[in-house]
């Protein structure tokens, strides 16, 4: 038993100390710093929430030196932000599969002194989570560990040291979550492209209210909500396809909208393209095309 413990204390002791080859000390916010972990050479990804400068933001580097970098986006709905520093060479990161609830796992990331590290599992492991900024993460990680004051933007790794995500305490007011790899990679990637997160828009002020039973019946499925237009965007995308003050929305994209959230879903990934709205007008059913605009926040 003895020789089993502690072989597993020196692979834990191994998995942090080989994470905090990449990981970062950031002090952009007032008395409590943060993590965050070298993504790609002179790119640091941290937790957008901990972020309160854009540039000359200290920094210190895995090697102990320190540096100043500058914001080059951030993503506020996925709490992910992007920073630049000069001279910052990082290990290439091997993503882990998809963790499974139970899995132990490792938050790695650092403060003045050295490595910062806590030990938890994984206690809920489920589908796309949609976070309560709007930000659409490609699943839910809720980890059982404590999270410590400078452990946002910590590098969340597997028992074989693989790259599963990155802790954050800004999307839940419980548990931390880990944001996973598939999830940092697509927002950081288009952040260092652009600087911001493009969103899909049709340009309407929308409220869910309960459908009409006719209305819900000729839709083929058990629906009991619908969101009411309550304004339109003059020159919008809805404006141009004939949306109207008092269309009720029913389906868009070829999926209901029950509610406000269901319509900023079927809007994402589509800008530019035409969805199809079917919209209850003077108790008749209507189908419209929108062309999806593009809003960045």
């Amino acid at each position: 038993m003895e020789n089993v413990l502690n072989n597993f204390s020196d692979n834990l002791a191994d998995l942090a100390e080989s994470a905090g080859r990449s990981a970062v000390a950031i002090e952009a916010r007032h008395r409590i710093g943060s993590s965050g972990f070298l993504w790609k050479p002179g790119v640091i990804v941290t937790a957008d929430h901990a972020i309160r400068r854009d540039e000359e933001i200290p920094v210190i580097l895995p090697d102990g030196k320190r540096a100043s970098a500058a914001l080059a986006g951030r993503d506020p709905a996925t709490d992910i932000a992007v920073l630049r520093v000069n001279g910052a060479d990082c290990p290439a990161l091997t993503s882990s599969p998809a963790l499974r609830t139970g899995e132990i796992v490792l938050a790695v990331g650092r403060h003045e002194p050295g490595v910062l590290v806590a030990m938890g599992m994984v206690s809920t492991a489920a589908g796309p989570w949609k976070t309560w900024r709007g930000g659409h993460l490609d699943s839910l990680l809720r980890l059982d560990m404590g999270a410590y004051p400078r452990s946002s933007g910590s590098t969340v790794i597997d028992t074989q040291g693989r790259f599963a995500g990155m802790l954050t305490t800004g999307l839940t007011r419980t548990a931390p979550v880990a944001i996973p790899a598939a999830t940092i990679d697509r927002i950081a990637g288009e952040l260092l492209e652009h600087g911001r997160i493009a969103h899909g828009y049709i340009g309407v002020g929308l409220q869910p209210v309960v459908l009409p039973a006719a209305f819900a019946g000729s839709l083929n499925r058990e629906q009991r909500t619908g969101v009411m237009v309550l304004s339109v965007e003059p020159g919008g995308p809805a404006e141009s396809a004939g949306i109207l003050l008092g269309d009720v929305i029913g389906e868009i994209g070829g999926q209901p909208a029950t509610d406000t959230d269901d319509v900023q879903t079927a809007l994402r990934d589509q800008i530019g393209r035409d969805v199809q709205v079917i919209v209850l007008r003077g108790g008749q059913l209507t189908e419209l095309r929108v062309t999806v605009g593009q809003r960045r926040n």
